[in-house]
């Protein structure tokens, strides 16, 4: 296993080293040489798939990577003769100022095929860049059978979005697929209604644009705040709302507002199960006849790795996992997975739903989030550590990438 380990690491490897190469192409004393570089390195990394490019000053020079399916990978280290031009290109064509080197920046790059976003931060050997790539891959998502959902799943949130009020929250760490999830049930809603829903949204930043919803951005220098924008946008006569993120107890208090009073509301949350996001709701001073009313349901995810068709079937894996799996494979690697043994992601998901009398006796009783996660098990909820056992049995992904993205808690 470590022999193939090996290899698939190499072959990542040769193939990163040949993108260097057509970096390093050319004069880098050339005027044209960043601009060149610039673009270069920006359309592999869209024909690659990546959602973000680091490029991390270092004592060595620019040490650039990618994130490829959600995990770091390595284009290798540049020299540091130029950094500063390659850092000044990214900042023109994110429209930023190029002799402001001490204060972070952020912008977007226009004209591009797709929502470029950088990002600039001032370190010890000169500034880090960030480029996040919007909507890479998302074509393959338009609708919610795009996803990849069980088909249960799936029923039940097709049947979610066509109440007429409550909230339905998306929660999961960064990077999880939460607004690609969001994305495409506003877009089911669309399709289903004929257009006959009127559906906005409030984000921070628009990551994609959706058809036939009127779609708004945060503007804090404006004083259009996730809160603010949100108690304008109701009297505008909205059945859908979309809010791009829960992130502070007076944007959720004006999103439960709406589900309460006759919205349907969609936004993400972060928290790490959909127990978890009811005991973080609580500790932000909610009274849970809010939440028990307010929740329509909420859907926690993760995205792990799916394996490419070279991956190997292994034995004795429950040891290192902490529960029993009938089966089990782990990555090879091969040209068409550029040597990593993964080949796309797969999404986990539970749903909880705290019309449930037993889930909802549970919020409204205070009881801990093991209590709320028994009684929504107890209730039907298939949880995220069995949605994982059975991806690995139909070898759909690793133990590593389990271990990796849900932890050994997981496997509870």
């Amino acid at each position: 296993m470590q022999r193939e380990a090996n290899d698939h690491s190499r072959e990542a490897r040769q193939q990163a080293t040949a993108l260097r190469a057509r970096l390093l192409a050319g004069d880098a004393g050339d005027a044209n040489y960043a601009t060149r570089f610039v673009d270069e390195l920006l359309a592999a990394a869209q024909t690659a798939g990546a959602s973000d490019l680091h490029l991390q000053p270092t004592a060595a020079g620019l040490h650039i990577q990618w994130r490829l399916d959600g995990v770091l990978q390595s284009l290798g280290e540049f020299p540091p003769g130029i950094i500063a031009s390659i850092v000044a290109r990214l900042k023109v064509l994110a429209e930023l100022l190029t002799y402001r080197c001490e204060t972070p920046q952020e912008g977007r790059i226009r004209n591009a095929s797709i929502e470029m976003r950088v990002s600039t931060f001032p370190t010890l050997h000169g500034e880090r860049v960030v480029v996040r790539l919007f909507g890479v891959g998302q074509e393959r998502f338009e609708r919610l059978d795009d996803l990849g959902f069980p088909r249960r799943l799936g029923d039940q949130l097709r049947s979610l979005i066509g109440e007429s009020s409550g909230a339905l929250l998306i929660t999961g760490p960064a990077g999880s697929g939460k607004t690609t999830t969001a994305y495409a049930l506003l877009r089911e809603i669309h399709s289903l209604s004929h257009g006959g829903r009127s559906a906005m949204s409030l984000e921070d930043p628009i990551e994609g644009e959706l058809s036939g919803i009127s779609q708004s951005e945060v503007n804090d220098a404006a004083g259009l705040s996730l809160a603010t924008g949100l108690r304008s946008l109701m009297r505008q006569d909205p059945e859908v709302i979309l809010v791009g993120e829960m992130r502070d107890r007076p944007t959720a208090e004006v999103a439960f507002q709406a589900a309460l009073t006759g919205h349907l509301v969609l936004s993400t949350f972060h928290a790490g199960s959909a127990a978890g996001a009811v005991s973080r709701l609580a500790d932000m001073g909610f009274e849970p006849y809010v939440l028990k009313s307010g929740i329509l349901a909420i859907l926690a995810q993760r995205l792990v790795r799916r394996l490419c068709h070279c991956r190997r079937s292994v034995a004795n894996e429950q040891e290192k996992l902490g529960f029993e799996v009938a089966s089990a494979h782990v990555p090879v690697g091969c040209e068409q997975c550029r040597g990593t043994g993964f080949a796309g992601r797969i999404v986990l998901a539970e749903l909880l739903q705290p019309g449930y009398s037993e889930i909802g006796q549970a919020i409204l009783q205070h009881r801990e989030m093991a209590a709320l996660q028994d009684c929504a098990e107890n209730e039907g909820m298939v949880p995220l550590a069995a949605r994982a056992r059975a991806a690995m049995e139909r070898g759909e992904t690793s133990p590593s990438e389990v271990r990796r993205v849900l932890g050994i808690r997981g496997a509870s």
